[in-house]
């Protein structure tokens, strides 16, 4: 029996060069499962995603799923790609084992949180406020040039890297401080500003995008009260879950989000194709 890809709707593509197209996963002509193969990321049309790869329970465990998977790379090594990305869900055993058996190595998570329900208590001493406007400015050109550098640590190129963190900023807050719905605060320890937390609605839940402890305050304790702060403030908000995304070459942050009882979602590979 063999196991084939067959398009099941038109290819999309685009004047910049991305394109999307989903396949039925089919063994002889019965239809076993589905993926969708999309080469429109951050990076560009050479970087492509493998998204919504499942099989139907009957044919699972099989090598239906690796069959597919090896197969969708071929097809976008004809699309010109040179990196595959894909997402797996925590609770997949059998998508996680086959990332590994595949050679996709882990770059990020995401993690998210039930919050308890009342607010965390801070440490005696640190305490939390509103960002002013001045504070604001400072904090934007910072983040935009800070976003823009992690980018091209993963290799983006530069110009590109700047264009993306510009127009993220500019789609996520149009009105900047007064964008509805979000929240930047400062936390202080003994009156003195030592970090920053942004946090906004996502669905139906509230989302940590930034947050940072100066340079000069790092080792003290000051992440885990700003993610205490960002805890109350998500349940201000009437949200029960608090999520975020870190690097896995992060360990500090991915330590400390374990810590506070944060579950992976999500585990996000990436494979170079030769």
């Amino acid at each position: 029996m063999t196991t084939t890809l067959r398009p099941s709707g038109p290819l999309q593509q685009s004047t910049g060069g991305a394109r999307s197209r989903p396949y039925e996963i089919r063994v002889n002509s019965r239809r076993v499962g589905a993926l969708l193969l999309a080469a429109d990321t951050p990076f560009g049309p050479t970087v492509a995603e493998i998204r919504d790869l499942a099989v139907e329970e009957p044919d699972r465990r099989r090598g239906r799923a690796t069959v597919a998977a090896l197969a969708a790379e071929e097809v976008l090594r004809g699309w010109g790609c040179r990196r595959i990305r894909v997402s797996v869900p925590a609770g997949s055993e059998g998508g996680l084992r086959l990332a590994g058996s595949l050679g996709y190595a882990e770059y990020s998570r995401n993690m998210a949180k039930e919050l308890p329900a009342g607010p965390p208590a801070l440490s005696e001493g640190v305490a939390g406020r509103p960002m002013t406007e001045a504070e604001f400015e400072s904090w934007h050109a910072a983040a935009l040039e800070t976003y823009a550098q992690s980018w091209v640590s993963r290799g983006m190129p530069a110009g590109a890297a700047r264009t993306k963190s510009v127009n993220d900023h500019a789609s996520m807050l149009p009105l900047g401080l007064a964008t509805p719905g979000v929240s930047f605060s400062v936390l202080e320890a003994a009156g003195v500003p030592v970090g920053t937390v942004w946090v906004a609605p996502n669905g139906g839940d509230s989302y940590v995008y930034d947050v940072a402890v100066a340079e000069e305050h790092r080792g003290r304790g000051h992440g885990r009260e700003l993610m205490l702060l960002a805890e109350g403030t998500a349940l201000a908000a009437g949200h029960r879950v608090l999520a975020l995304h870190v690097f896995t070459d992060n360990v500090p942050a991915l330590r400390l989000y374990e810590s506070l009882g944060y579950r992976t979602t999500n585990f996000n590979y990436a494979k170079d194709l030769v």
